[in-house]
């Protein structure tokens, strides 16, 4: 299993980045990002804070471990520029905070993100036939949620993915140490929104060609 959205204290995690990993790893992942809210006033702090342990405990962890930012609740125009500069920083992955039911995200949030090429939306909610399309142009992976509240749109995102041939990855956006699900319930939230087997396998494979394209990048 991997998983591509995750937090820390950096954010509104329960766990530091060493804790999570560990505790991922005993849950069974191979390989985790972790994707703390980000803002332009904490971008800075948290890539740099975050790939100190990133970088050097994946050997020792057991487990590949990348700095990330979950671009969040930043209004759509500045979006662009934000996941410039986390790239810039060295942020391995960015994944933006996407228009889930479950908070005010603004409109206009997916569109923007989709077009600043994030690595992944997450819980993108009522997400429109448009912005599927282009998330496919761009290479924008759509997130299957395992959290609550965020997952209530899981089946319209796998529908409209399977629509226009969209990527889908399975994420927890865990917060705690209870949200890293296993792999039986990771499958079971993915066939639940409408994926069948063979869709729950293609989304697990896009999370490791993401993780391979990482570590081919030299991270």
């Amino acid at each position: 299993m991997i998983d591509l959205h995750t937090h820390t204290v950096f954010s509104d995690g329960a766990l530091i980045p060493a804790e999570l990993a560990r505790r991922a790893r005993v849950a069974g992942y191979k390989a985790l990002a972790m994707t703390d809210h980000a803002d332009a006033s904490n971008l800075e702090f948290i890539i740099t804070n975050v790939r100190r342990v990133t970088e050097s405990y994946s050997p020792y962890a057991g487990i590949d471990l990348f700095c990330g930012v979950e671009v969040t609740h930043v209004p759509p125009g500045l979006i662009p520029d934000t996941v410039a500069r986390a790239r810039e920083l060295g942020a391995d992955i960015v994944v933006a905070h996407g228009e889930t039911i479950a908070e005010p995200v603004e409109q206009g949030t997916n569109l923007a993100a989709i077009e600043a090429g994030v690595d992944v939306l997450a819980h993108p909610g009522l997400i429109t036939p448009e912005e599927v399309r282009l998330a496919v142009e761009k290479g924008v992976a759509l997130e299957i949620t395992t959290r609550k509240g965020h997952s209530l749109t899981n089946g319209h995102v796998a529908a409209l993915a399977r629509e226009y041939g969209a990527t889908l990855v399975i994420n927890n956006d865990a917060h705690e140490p209870g949200d890293l699900v296993g792999e039986e319930m990771r499958r079971s939230i993915a066939l639940g929104a409408g994926l069948s087997v063979e869709e729950y396998r293609a989304a697990e494979a896009a999370s490791r060609r993401i993780i391979s394209s990482l570590i081919g990048g030299g991270r």
